[in-house]
């Protein structure tokens, strides 16, 4: 028996995920009773991501602050730049393609209905600030994820300037068992979304299959937009050289191995080597690529966009231009803070849902989507994640780049 569990706790979750998602449809074509009841099987590991999430961001935040210098070499500087504008450009082409095709979401259970988001600048800033500003333990237990992260960067700079090497052992010590909570929750993720797809497929049918699928082109469409649109932008604004020779190189030699391992962090070696090939300053690629790895998330803040403005479309809630802007600023900024953990992004949706006035209840039933998704959105989000750490990386070199290997 430990042989079996110790398989299945090391099994490769996206084969574990796509089973219990064609279970749970097969369940529903065979006993819709049944289905339903193993509905709460869904409800379980949803209650579980409303539990581990806002722990997470406080304790990801925090220790990303105090345990890394916040003083960079200068000849990395324009790489963050590109990093940051990547972000933010990538969370604003996947609002307007959002509403070119808008997508609603199937939800189980009751979802909230006319939810009205703040109206105008003012009442938008007033409800972050009113947020900002919570008690720091209802932030945590009312899941307010604009007070948690709030909190969480100022504990981390107060502890990055005034605290000991010791204390910030023993905070990496706190979020590695973070991390590895969130990954025994995620790991049950096989589990819900059979329980998941089982009670939504008896409910709605096909009709929760096309929404998902949908969901998926546009994740896809947003994705490709990045990598062959705004990435190339990017690289010209700055280096001046055509961009594709080098983003096809990049592609073949990093998105690849990134789509299978599906972790920026594990696919740090391969990005180390590929800059090495190409004869790039390693006193600057040695910092640019484990530094990219944890906060160029461009495929993150694609998802915590997608997926936000898809739950604002379903709940019929209107957005205005400022609300669009906030959200894209919220998404680049959260995707700094995705975990390392398969499906990490996802659990910084239920942040950028917060503007919205959206409750953690409906956010986490969107996150409980995203890991039905996953299978696909994941995979591609990794290998455009940890590509564009090396293409930024290469655009930004002062000479250039070979891109022809023996």
């Amino acid at each position: 028996m430990s042989k079996i569990f110790k398989s299945v706790a090391e099994g490769n979750i996206v084969l574990q995920i796509t089973i219990g998602l064609m279970l749970g449809i097969i369940l529903a074509l065979i006993s819709e009773d049944a289905a339903l009841k193993v509905g709460i099987l869904g409800e379980l590991f949803i209650s579980a991501l409303k539990a581990v999430a806002p722990i997470l961001i406080f304790i990801l935040v925090i220790v990303a602050i105090a345990t890394k210098p916040l003083n960079v070499q200068t000849d990395i500087k324009p790489i963050l730049a590109m990093y940051f504008i990547g972000m933010f450009l990538a969370a604003f082409s996947s609002v307007a393609i959002s509403f070119a095709f808008p997508t609603e979401l199937v939800f189980i259970g009751d979802h909230p209905e006319g939810v009205q988001a703040p109206v105008g600048i003012q009442n938008v800033l007033k409800d972050v600030l009113f947020k900002i500003v919570d008690n720091p333990v209802h932030a945590l237990a009312s899941a307010n994820f604009i007070g948690v992260l709030a909190w969480g960067v100022g504990i981390g700079t107060a502890l990055h300037y005034g605290s000991t090497n010791s204390t910030k052992e023993v905070l990496k010590d706190v979020n590695n068992a973070a991390l590895k909570l969130v990954n025994f929750v995620i790991r049950l993720a096989p589990i819900g979304i059979f329980g998941i797809m089982a009670q939504t497929f008896a409910q709605t049918g096909f009709e929760a299959i096309e929404s998902y699928a949908r969901l998926v082109i546009v994740l896809l469409s947003s994705m490709l937009f990045v990598a062959f649109v705004i990435n190339p932008l990017i690289m010209y604004a700055k280096s001046k050289r055509n961009p594709y020779p080098l983003i096809f190189l990049c592609l073949k030699e990093s998105a690849i191995t990134a789509f299978f391992t599906r972790s920026s962090a594990a696919n740090t070696p391969i990005n180390l080597a590929l800059c090495k090939k190409m004869g790039l300053n390693e006193n600057t690629y040695s910092i640019s690529i484990p530094l990219g790895s944890a906060i160029n998330m461009s495929g993150a803040a694609v998802t915590i966009t997608v997926f936000t403005l898809a739950t604002v479309f379903t709940l019929g809630i209107n957005v205005d231009f400022t609300s669009a802007i906030l959200l894209c600023i919220v998404a680049s900024l959260g995707a700094c803070g995705t975990s390392g953990v398969a499906g990490g992004s996802l659990l910084l949706i239920p942040l950028a849902c917060s503007l919205f006035n959206i409750d953690g209840d409906t956010a986490m039933r969107v996150v409980a989507i995203g890991f039905i998704v996953s299978v696909i959105q994941d995979s591609v989000e990794t290998a455009l994640n940890s590509s564009t750490d090396v293409m930024f990386t290469a655009a930004a070199s002062k000479k250039e780049p070979i891109l022809k290997f023996k």
